[in-house]
């Protein structure tokens, strides 16, 4: 079996044997039987810049992607709450306030609580007739009793505010499970501080109320004791209280 040299190396052998008068024509033979060249070396690199640079196109998509991101979540953290129970917490205080402005007859006032105890509640006169004895009497009885239904009103207000605060607390509960970032938890967190604010505001009305009507009781009570004395007081003074007499039970 013949083996064919190849065709390098025919040029090879063609080359060394031909004259040198014939180089040239060698030399300038034409393009398209050029050699072509590879260079393992030359090739790796190219291959490991090329992937090199592949890699930093990645870092920089990665990087964009994160700062993407970022935005994002900024724009979560800073979205505002869409629910807002202000309004409603609003009106049961005010709601709770006007119970207690409508107060009968002695109001939640320094002024008129001094007033009314320096009048009806203060020191009984001797003098006094047996009809203001019982004027006053009754008067501080009727303090006494618009104190105890203003206690129950109050109380029926606040019981009344408390489907309203189970609504609100609910919805703000679930407002702040599912709030999509940090404002709007906070939002939330803060809307049920001022829901708990609201019921300890009705709480101390409520207590107002209860301790005004024990207050107006006790005062009675207290006045009554005072204007017994005087009345036992006067009967025993000669003169003034009782006088005997002959009493006539049958006609003649």
């Amino acid at each position: 079996m013949t083996i064919r040299p190849s065709r390098a190396r025919r040029f090879v052998v063609a080359l060394i044997s031909a004259p040198i008068n014939t180089l040239p024509m060698f030399l300038a033979s034409p393009a398209s039987a050029a050699w072509i060249v590879y260079d393992p070396s030359n090739y790796a690199q190219n291959l490991l810049t090329a992937a090199r640079a592949l890699e930093q196109i990645n870092n920089q998509i990665t990087s964009l992607q994160n700062e993407a991101q970022m935005l994002i979540n900024q724009a979560r953290n800073l979205a505002s709450l869409p629910y807002s129970a202000l309004q409603q917490l609003q009106q049961n205080v005010s709601r709770t306030q006007q119970l207690l402005a409508q107060a009968q007859s002695i109001a939640f006032d320094v002024g008129q609580i001094d007033q009314a105890f320096q009048q009806q509640y203060g020191n009984i006169s001797l003098s006094a007739t047996d009809t203001q004895l019982v004027t006053d009497a009754r008067s501080r009885w009727q303090n006494t009793v618009g104190g105890l239904q203003d206690a129950m009103r109050v109380q029926a207000g606040v019981v009344g505010n408390i489907d309203a605060n189970r609504t609100q607390m609910s919805e703000l509960v679930g407002q702040s499970q599912n709030a999509t970032g940090a404002l709007q938890a906070t939002q939330a967190g803060n809307q049920l501080l001022a829901l708990q604010s609201q019921q300890l505001s009705d709480l101390i009305a409520l207590m107002s109320a209860n301790g005004r009507s024990e207050a107006l009781i006790e005062a009675e009570r207290a006045t009554a004791a005072e204007q017994g004395r005087i009345q036992r007081e006067r009967f025993l003074t000669p003169g003034t209280g009782y006088q005997p007499g002959n009493a006539q039970m049958f006609h003649n």
